[in-house]
């Protein structure tokens, strides 16, 4: 079932059945290497599927909403789910149509993004109605999701470490406010071993136009080819010779990133040579809307 989160749609299933698990990754065509992340109600249920860590009381707040931890896994949560790995990335999610559904079930739901995997990800129901069809014929129609990208993902797995493994909404500042040293991990070891965690893989969230990326506050070169560029906020004087389109009138980062992968999904379907995309200054969202260009744009 695709479920409304606050971040994107997740493609969602009962996180301890093998067989419904194994049809998430057939319908997104994901591959194994990649682990899940586990959705659960509060922390009495998280605590049922990973060993708790003291760390947890400085980020309660944060709770429910756009966080997930890596954690030690409890026995009982089935490989699939963690790639195989001793550890497993947990979240409680703060949408209340998802929160619900947690309710109802009664189990920890595993829940990647519902779309085909390597694509952009989607932010409303008819994305997922688009790009998987037939293959999910049961979607909850919560509108678009505030966010508008994934969830920041934070390792705790070791006890005398922190590491960063995706940026999202909850931003690495915050993060070190709380916690004191974070470490900066979001690229893949190696493509060809169990990942960490999702969203670590160098080419991600691509629409099949290529996509080139230019610095904020800057204009872009465009070639004499059907190009469109995506401006974060209002710019004196953009290139005549491609297709302008605003993220933001005035020019809010938060605002981008909510807006940026519905327009992206756009865009790909109007038979552009290039997508031209300006980057945000690197402090705060700014990071994680950055980081989804750039594994957007890489081939």
């Amino acid at each position: 079932m695709a479920l409304p989160t606050e971040t994107v749609y997740g493609l969602a299933a009962d996180a301890r059945n093998e067989k419904a698990l194994a049809q998430v990754f057939a319908i997104k065509g994901r591959p194994l290497l990649d682990p899940l992340i586990v959705h659960v109600l509060d922390l009495a249920a998280l605590a049922e599927v990973a060993e708790p860590d003291p760390r947890l009381a400085k980020l309660a707040h944060l709770w429910p909403g756009p966080l997930t931890v890596v954690l030690r896994r409890k026995s009982g949560v089935p490989d699939l789910v963690t790639a195989g790995k001793s550890t497993v990335a947990v979240r409680i999610p703060a949408h209340p149509l998802f929160r619900e559904v947690l309710r109802l079930a009664g189990c920890p739901l595993a829940a990647p993004s519902a779309n085909p995997f390597g694509y952009v990800s989607p932010t409303k129901a008819e994305h997922v109605r688009t790009s998987l069809g037939e293959g999910c014929p049961w979607i909850v129609d919560g509108g678009a999701c505030q966010h508008g990208l994934e969830s920041t993902i934070l390792d705790l797995s070791a006890p005398d470490r922190a590491r960063l493994l995706r940026p999202g909404p909850v931003s690495l500042e915050t993060l070190r406010e709380l916690l004191g040293e974070v470490e900066v991990i979001t690229r893949a070891a190696s493509p060809h071993a169990a990942q960490d965690a999702p969203g670590m893989l160098e080419r991600h969230y691509s629409p099949a136009t290529r996509v080139a990326l230019f610095p904020h506050g800057t204009l872009p070169v465009i070639a004499n080819l059907r190009s469109a560029i995506l401006f974060i906020g209002r710019r004196a004087a953009p290139p005549a010779n491609a297709d302008v389109f605003l993220l933001s009138e005035s020019g809010s980062v938060e605002e981008a990133a909510h807006n940026l992968f519905d327009l992206l999904r756009q865009l790909d379907a109007r038979g552009y040579a290039t997508i031209h995309a300006e980057l945000a200054a690197p402090a705060g969202l700014g990071a994680a809307y950055n980081d989804r260009l750039t594994r957007a744009a890489a081939r």
